[in-house]
């Protein structure tokens, strides 16, 4: 499920931005996601462009892909409304062992997502807001991957930081952790050659990537509410924190959750649950709808005259499925 995401005023690319320039038009924002490899991600991203349609974004989907994306792949995407355009890889500099899973380090790579300068902003998706910021969702601690943690040996989380109080002789609580599946950036050469420069001195940590934007950013990185990236695993671990009305973004990121890879005879309690389900069938709703198809969407009949019933051909929020 991919609803609009509000895209804000203005928003800080990096620790040490270059001069901002004149403001540039609506056109030149974007949604962003990311693609390497043969397996079948790409059909995330087509559930993707397809949620953004169903909201009738006035924003692309860019899709970054690596050499690695197969031909076909890449033609899915572009029948799909997408704007592929290929990265390079991102390699960090040592140990490759101690990512909390095997194929984070691929993910370093999102960081070229920072080279598009021909768009003012954009959003990565797998509100008036102030000056040199980085707006990002908080994460939840609660599952198993975060196991290396001392947030998860105590069961501390940010997300309901009364609940379990940090300890006095852990040393000084965290800093605010954002989820690096949904944040808003501008992006900035820059800025990009900074965070590379800083990657080569910077050694590889368990959640590859986002602990490293986390560190790189964790002076002007400021919240954005629950309902712009809700991970599923907030509805069994902080269900009173959840307003599914207000939900705009759903991070299918919890083993087993991925609907494009979803039995429905998951024997693990929380695939279980009515809820999953609930969003699992959601995401196939807006998948298996041939009316969002890109083919289908720009040549829509108009309600009346000068009045497009779509707007993708001018451009189309996850996990939106991430």
């Amino acid at each position: 499920m991919a609803p609009e995401v509000v895209l804000p005023k203005v928003v800080g690319a990096s620790a040490n931005p270059a001069a901002p320039t004149k403001p540039a038009p609506t056109w030149s924002r974007a949604y962003v996601t990311f693609v390497a490899g043969k397996g079948d991600s790409v059909q995330g991203v087509v559930g993707l462009v397809k949620g953004l349609r169903k909201v009738k974004s006035t924003y692309p989907l860019v899709v970054a892909v690596l050499p690695d994306v197969p031909v076909d792949h890449q033609r899915i995407l572009k029948e799909q409304g997408c704007r592929v355009r290929k990265i390079k890889p991102v390699c960090p500099q040592g140990n490759q062992t101690p990512f909390a899973m095997a194929d984070y380090f691929i993910n370093y790579s999102k960081l070229g997502v920072w080279e598009f300068v021909q768009y003012s902003k954009m959003v990565y998706l797998d509100g008036s807001i102030q000056d040199g910021h980085f707006y990002a969702v908080l994460d939840c601690f609660c599952e198993r991957t975060w196991s290396h943690t001392p947030q998860y040996a105590i069961g501390y989380c940010q997300q309901c930081p009364d609940k379990v109080q940090w300890r006095d002789d852990m040393g000084p609580p965290p800093s605010p952790y954002f989820d690096d599946s949904m944040f808003v950036f501008e992006p900035n050469l820059t800025a990009y050659n900074d965070l590379l420069n800083t990657l080569r001195t910077t050694p590889p940590t368990p959640f590859a990537q986002q602990d490293f934007l986390n560190m790189y950013f964790r002076h002007i990185y400021k919240p954005l509410p629950l309902e712009y990236n809700l991970p599923l695993s907030m509805l069994w671990h902080h269900p009173e924190k959840v307003d599914l009305e207000e939900v705009k973004v759903v991070h299918y990121c919890e083993a087993g959750s991925k609907p494009w890879m979803y039995t429905w005879q998951e024997n693990t309690g929380n695939m279980q649950r009515e809820g999953i389900k609930i969003w699992v069938k959601k995401w196939w709703d807006i998948y298996e709808d041939k009316a969002l198809d890109y083919k289908n969407w720009i040549w829509r009949p108009r309600k009346r005259p000068g009045v497009s019933t779509g707007n993708l051909a001018s451009g189309p929020n996850k996990r939106s499925a991430m």
